[in-house]
């Protein structure tokens, strides 16, 4: 089978075969050079008729030589004219068919656009039946204006159901409508600027926005942006009700988006702009832009400059954490963004062109140092309101701006049911107000409690500072909940639960002497080294856990905290390291990265209500039920907008633990050699408690708890200042114990809940000193609590060890030392080298050596000595034992050598078999004898008859012998 012919060769044999079945005219004359060319006249038949002129041109739609022209077939020849020549192959091969292209190109163009139309139309088609079926859903947007004064008041309540405060209908109280020419040109710029640039030009909603709000939105994984507009915030506010308001959907901004237009359609942008403005709310019980300016600055809208105008324009967004009065700080931030926004759109646009203004509003850099300098330097006068309990109140409104949108709050009618107990309230604002007083002199200005119901999370009372009201000492801070203060020691309580599930009891031994540790806890650390002190500044030798944690000593704290570690090792299955420990209590503030040892005594930074809560926790045997402040919320109709349903709870620590830690920080005697038997923290009642002090007195703290209810104290000065003479005892404890007792009697009757041992609680009898069971010399023993498991160390383990000593290498005696070199010691059974040091060179620890019985200091071998340690070699040559002498001179040879650590020999004697008299022949000898040799004649004269002995004494480098 013949191959199959190439496209490219078969084209070019049908030019071929087609100029060969062509005539070729004869050639014309022509003279190169000019004159006229000679006249053509056509070809014509032998009839006169003219002949088909020559086309330079292949027509490829033109009858073609076909395959039979190819084959050979018998027949006649057919001779050609001589006349006629073949056609040059290079005048056959014409350009491309540029025109014929275009035209396929054409056609092609023309089906895509087609395709892509008939797309177009079935999605747009699509989008509209999707369009009005989510419109048919919406709200009409024909009487938003009516809406717009339907408010209703939302009541916040305590837990008996009476009201603490009312956020009134805006008609009835500071909300005066203002047309838009009344509002200054300044804050309508100012709003502009700040939440909606392109008012003016858009159709209610920016889909630019929208999208790159779902982008972003997308790529961190949570709602960052919104990309409401002026007209959508209107709509959101007027038009949805409190549950989709508090909606964070696709859905529920595609329904905003749509309304939006409507809104845009049916109203003008002043319409709309004016609405907006008389609706939104600048917080402090200010609805609309004229009672926020007469809130803020007692003046009309109409009055208010570039300066009050911008402050005003950013307090719409988190009116709650934006408040002036409370949040000075941050405020002033937010004021300063919209001042430098409205500066960056004023150079971006030429200014801000305002439609209730003849003139655009213009912004340079001057005006805005000059806007920002004003407010810096204004006083905000708080307005007064007639509010019970006014921290609470402020918290409850805290806790639902971060639950629904801030205007669904103010306009929905919520009746919100709250944990707050009015009378433990009225005592708890009592003691913290008496006790400030009474500490005026010690520079104490401030103070706050919280109490919690350890079994529910309820917060039961929650004092922020001992006035409101009081501006001089920052009064509305609530520094219950504020978390920039420093536990002190109150921590410790969370670093040995730690330690409890890593193997440590209630009976572990801790040396409190002086010691150094790496700021980091790490070996490798380069800085200076950490040396804590005692806040007696004295050392109290070995402690057992529960006297050290019931004394609050520092030192034991901080080997504490090296044995569990800062961090949480991530290769654990739980959270672990004081962090880990105090986040599944509870804790979520101690975020930095720095931290090292000193934050077992409060080198964080913490809020009262977190620490207050994880006490909660050890209190409930472990289960950590969070605190709740809020348990039901109902709209105006009546409908259940949340309802809280308690949890049951995370078994965060073992029962066992939180018993071991509940019956230490409940035992009177433990505490007694620092807080004495009787502090203020005794109560006639069994309750857990600890106290603490930040290292420059700055913050004082008292915790504690039973069963029943935990409650926190905090006392110091919101403004850091140090406070003067005062602990956590005498500051901030008479007020946590005159409050738990009034709480614990009106809760319980006077029957509080005892701490009840759990079944996996085990009873040993201990040495008290050492913490191990008892070994025969033990001075003293008492009973302590463990977990099962857990047991206290055997009796091996004591302070006191009996041992057989090898003299040279000063390690316990084995079999593998074959020498007679052993001796027989009351070892102290301790490894720790800052607590040898302390007993070495303290005298102190030496005395405590002494007390607890042992003469000679001598501290456990670390090892039992081996075959390959030093070995000493003693010899006496040429004299045997019982050996009788007759003369009065006696040459004396010996060999004292070892094979290592030879430091010196000496020669003695002392009258009879076991002298306890030696006097010295000849010593100290720093030079080895590997050999016997002669080193000494002793003259016997005057020597008395009888036994003597001779005694060859040699020393070793680690004071061995």
């Amino acid at each position: 089978m013949p191959n199959p012919e190439e496209p490219r060769d078969k084209f070019h044999r049908l030019l071929d075969s087609e100029a060969e079945t062509q005539a070729e005219p004869p050639a014309e004359e022509f003279t190169p050079g000019g004159g006229t060319p000679p006249i053509r006249h056509p070809a014509v038949d032998e009839n006169g008729m003219s002949l088909p002129r020559r086309v330079e041109e292949i027509d490829m739609g033109a009858t073609r030589v076909g395959q039979a022209a190819y084959e050979h077939t018998p027949g006649p020849t057919v001779r050609r004219p001589t006349t006629t020549r073949r056609v040059p192959r290079a005048r056959l091969h014409e350009p491309f068919n540029w025109p014929k292209a275009g035209g396929c190109l054409l056609r092609g163009l023309i089906i895509s656009i087609f395709v892509v139309v008939a797309l177009g139309l079935v999605l747009a088609a699509a989008g509209i039946y999707e369009y009005y079926s989510i419109a048919a859903t919406l709200p009409s947007v024909s009487d938003l204006q009516q809406r717009a004064s339907q408010f209703e008041t939302t009541h916040i309540l305590d837990r008996n159901g009476d009201v603490l405060y009312e956020i009134n209908d805006p008609n009835a109280g500071r909300r005066t409508y203002i047309p838009l020419n009344g509002i200054s040109p300044y804050l309508v710029a100012a709003t502009l600027s700040t939440e909606d640039k392109d008012f003016y030009t858009h159709g209610g909603f920016d889909p630019l926005a929208i999208v790159r709000a779902f982008w972003e939105n997308i790529t961190s994984g949570e709602t960052v942006s919104g990309a409401s507009t002026i007209t959508q915030q209107l709509a959101r506010a007027l038009l949805f009700t409190p549950e989709e308001r508090g909606q964070r959907t696709y859905m529920r901004k595609v329904r905003e988006a749509i309304l939006s237009a409507e809104i845009e359609r049916r109203y003008s942008k002043d319409e709309i702009l004016e609405l907006y403005l008389n609706e939104i709310y600048y917080g402090n019980l200010s609805y609309g832009v004229e009672a926020a300016a007469e809130t803020y600055f007692g003046e009309t809208a109409g009055q208010l400059n570039l300066a009050e105008a911008a402050f005003l324009a950013g307090l719409p967004q988190a009116p709650s954490v934006y408040n002036i009065y409370a949040n000075r700080d941050i405020t002033m931030v937010r004021y300063q963004n919209v001042i430098m926004g409205m500066l960056a759109l004023s150079g971006e646009r030429h200014c801000i062109y305002v439609s209730n203004a003849p003139d655009p509003v213009c912004v340079d850099g001057t005006a805005a140092a000059a806007a920002i300098q004003e407010v810096k330097n204004r006083t905000f006068t708080p307005p007064t309101t007639d509010m019970r309990y006014p921290h609470w109140v402020q918290y409850i409104r805290t806790l639902l701006e971060e639950a629904f949108d801030p205007q669904t709050i103010y306009r929905s009618g919520f009746t919100v049911y709250t944990t707050l107990d009015p009378d433990l309230e009225d005592a708890a604002q009592q003691s913290v107000a008496a006790q400030v007083t009474a500490l005026a002199d010690k520079h104490v200005t401030d103070g706050a409690l919280v109490a919690i119901k350890p079994s529910t999370g309820e917060i039961l009372a929650m004092v922020g500072s001992p006035d409101f009201y009081n501006d001089v000492n920052a009064g509305q801070i609530n520094m219950a909940i504020s978390p920039t203060r420093q536990p002190g020691s109150s921590i410790k309580p969370f670093t040995y639960l730690a330690a409890f599930e890593k193997g440590w009891t209630p009976s572990t031994l801790i040396w409190d002497v002086p010691s150094e540790f790496s700021p980091s806890g790490l070996p490798n650390d380069p800085n200076p080294l950490y040396v804590p002190n005692n806040f007696d500044h004295k050392f109290h030798g070995p402690v057992t856990v529960r006297v050290a944690l019931a004394n609050s000593y520092n030192l034991p704290a901080v080997k504490t905290l090296q044995f569990v570690g800062v961090y949480d090792d991530p290769n654990t299955p739980q959270k672990d390291g004081l962090i880990g420990m105090a986040e599944r209590m509870g804790i979520t503030s101690l975020t930095s990265a720095g931290y090292g040892l000193s934050l077992t005594l409060g080198g964080g930074e913490v809020s009262l209500l977190e620490m207050t809560g994880g006490y909660a926790v050890i209190a409930n045997g472990g289960l950590r039920v969070p605190p709740v402040a809020i348990t039901k919320i109902v709209d105006f109709q009546g409908n259940v907008i949340y309802q809280y349903a308690p949890p049951a709870g995370e078994q965060v620590i073992r029962p066992e633990h939180a018993f071991l830690m509940s019956s230490i920080l409940s035992d009177n005697s433990a505490r007694t050699p620092v807080f004495g038997p009787n502090s203020i923290v005794n109560l006639p009642f069994q309750v857990a408690v600890k106290t603490g002090t930040s290292n420059d007195s700055r913050d004082n703290w008292t915790l504690g708890y039973t069963p029943d209810l935990a409650v926190g104290v905090w006392v110091g000065n919101a403004d850091y200042t140090p406070m003067e003479n005062t602990t956590g005892l005498t500051g901030a404890g008479p007020i946590w114990a005159e409050f738990m007792t009034f709480a614990i009697n009106r809760l319980t009757g006077g029957n509080p809940t005892p701490f009840v041992q759990p079944g996996g609680i085990e009873e040993y009898t201990i040495c008290t000193v050492s913490g191990t069971k008892p070994s025969q010399w033990c001075p003293s023993q008492r009973e302590e609590y463990f977990t099962a498991g857990q047991p206290p160390l055997p009796p091996e383990d004591d302070l006191w060890r009996k041992i057989q000593v090898d003299t040279w290498t000063n390690l316990e005696a084995s079999p593998e030392c074959t020498d007679a070199y052993i001796d027989e010691y009351m070892a102290i059974n301790v490894v720790e080298e800052w607590a040898r040091n302390w007993i070495r060179q303290d005298e102190s620890g030496q005395q405590w050596a002494r007390d607890m019985g042992f003469e000679e200091i001598f501290f456990i071998p670390d090892r039992k000595c081996s075959a390959s340690d030093p070995r000493p070699h003693l010899q006496f040559a040429g004299l045997e034992d019982g050996q009788t002498i007759t003369q009065n001179s006696l040459d004396i040879s010996i060999l004292a050598d070892a094979t290592d650590g030879f430091r010196s020999w000496l020669l003695e004697w002392g009258p009879g078999g076991e002298p306890t008299d030696w006097t010295t022949l000849i010593g100290d000898i720093g030079t080895a004898v590997p050999e016997p040799i002669k080193v000494y004649t002793w003259d016997l004269t005057g020597i008395p008859d009888g036994q003597i002995t001779l005694r060859l004494y040699m020393r070793a480098d680690n004071d061995g012998y």
